[in-house]
């Protein structure tokens, strides 16, 4: 017996793990040591490690009795949820707030509470997605955590300060998963084809199929276990074959329908395709910007990752030359996560077709530069008197906002006025293209600054 399997029998409730359940659910980590990534979460005497590994009674009543755990698929949410319940021996309970109503919640609840009483039996309540509950769901949940008849475990890839009640919020310990890098996957994926509660060493992996497998599992332990397990079933499923099978690049792309576009070990293909990707937007050739997103896409790059990329190009290479660049690019990258590939793709493109097609501008993005420059070399100067917080008490004595004219009240909307400190006075950071919108933007900017040059000229 492993030491999964003792925890396990002394903490009822945790689903029983056989031959038969996915590679992934086989080679859950048995305890922290075996926790891919998370270091921040794992040092000695962290609130987390405290949790799952109590060093006395003193030190587990001192133990937070509420955790939501925040992060993105495959980082290990569930896996922490099991230890917690599994190495303290406690009952374990999971809902998935997809399904659960406040009945549920109820029922669980005060089941827990009872066992608490009558024999001293703690109980792990594990609630995955949490972010789906209702305000009521949630609310239900804050009796439990404030008596402490469960320890809660909440699991959410939204930003709980969004979705998670403010109330529940205020009683947890909130802790960041971070998304695991490239080497986190590989030794999880190293240690599945050799471990016996895995595939016990029954086939050999090549380096470029390893090499494409982390590239399609985008840093999600469970996708990349879940890839290896129909590479390995395809490999041993045919005629002839005998341990360790190999499974090279062209068994992993029959197991999961994926072409390979192949990208070097070093990643410098990576890089070198999405830099060209970059550029071929920046430099209006959307065909080219079409060819390197469909070598991406093609070699199973992160879809989340492209729009990512989209976003940054939309804002640094576009900019005000078409500001709703921007929103196309934000709206696909919403999209995308929401979707999901394949149909992905095709929201992807119609981001790069607005981008590639734009007028191009970098004045806004030379622009924060400038000002950053001048803020970290030191010209940072007073706030202007007039400028200043006149709210509260004794401000006005300081003379705050005496003499601050009322923008709104002026003809244009544009108050004659000095904004920047006397050291910056008549400096520019922004200056407009003359291309797309951002003409518009110069013959406007133009005849204000004319106007604000008055104001701050008759300040001296």
């Amino acid at each position: 017996m492993d030491l999964f399997d003792a925890v396990t029998s002394t903490a009822s409730g945790l689903p029983a793990v056989g031959a038969g359940a996915p590679l992934a659910v086989r080679m859950r980590p048995r305890d922290l040591s075996e926790v891919a990534g998370q270091e921040h979460l794992l040092v000695g005497g962290s609130p987390l490690r405290r949790l799952v590994e109590p060093a006395n009674e003193a030190a587990r009543r001192a133990a937070p009795t509420s955790v939501v755990l925040w992060g993105p698929p495959g980082t290990g949410k569930t896996t922490l949820a099991y230890l917690i319940a599994a190495t303290s021996g406690r009952r374990f309970v999971e809902l998935s707030a997809v399904t659960a109503g406040v009945k549920d919640v109820r029922a669980v609840i005060e089941d827990a509470r009872r066992r608490l009483a009558t024999d001293g039996t703690e109980t792990v309540l594990f609630i995955d997605e949490v972010h789906r509950f209702t305000k009521a769901q949630q609310d239900a949940l804050l009796p439990s955590v404030e008596n402490r008849w469960v320890t809660l475990v909440a699991a959410t890839t939204e930003n709980p300060s969004f979705s998670v009640n403010s109330p529940l919020l205020s009683r947890s310990l909130l802790l960041t998963l971070q998304p695991l890098d490239t080497d986190d996957v590989r030794r999880l994926v190293r240690r599945a084809v050799v471990d016996e509660r895995g595939l016990d060493g029954s086939i050999a992996l090549t380096d470029d199929a390893e090499e494409h497998l982390l590239r399609l599992a985008g840093g999600d332990a469970r996708k990349a276990l879940t890839i290896l397990e129909a590479a390995a079933g395809s490999a041993l499923s045919e005629d002839g074959a005998v341990p360790p099978v190999p499974v090279d690049l062209a068994t992993m792309e029959r197991a999961i329908d994926v072409a390979a576009v192949r990208y070097d070990r070093d990643g410098d293909q990576h890089y070198d395709v999405i830099s060209a990707f970059i550029k071929s937007v920046r430099g209006s050739d959307v065909d080219a910007s079409l060819h390197y997103l469909a070598r991406m896409i093609a070699a199973g790059e992160d879809p989340r990752f492209i729009a990512r990329r989209i976003v940054i190009s939309a804002a640094e290479d576009v900019g005000m030359a078409d500001p709703s660049a921007l929103q196309t690019a934000v709206a696909a990258a919403q999209a995308v996560a929401l979707i999901g590939m394949p149909e992905a793709r095709i929201i992807l493109a119609e981001a790069v077709v607005h981008l590639a097609t734009a007028p191009k501008s970098n004045a806004a993005y030379l622009g924060i530069d400038r000002a950053l420059a001048d803020v970290r070399a030191g010209r940072i100067g007073s706030v202007p008197p007039h400028l200043r917080d006149a709210h509260y008490s004794g401000a006005k004595a300081l003379g705050h906002g005496a003499t601050y004219v009322y923008a709104h009240d002026q003809p244009h909307a544009v108050a004659a006025q000095q904004y920047l400190p006397d050291e910056l006075t008549g400096t520019r950071y922004y200056e407009p293209s003359d291309r797309g919108f951002e003409r518009q933007v110069t013959e406007r900017l133009d005849r204000i600054r004319a106007i604000l040059d008055e104001g701050s000229d008759a300040g001296h």
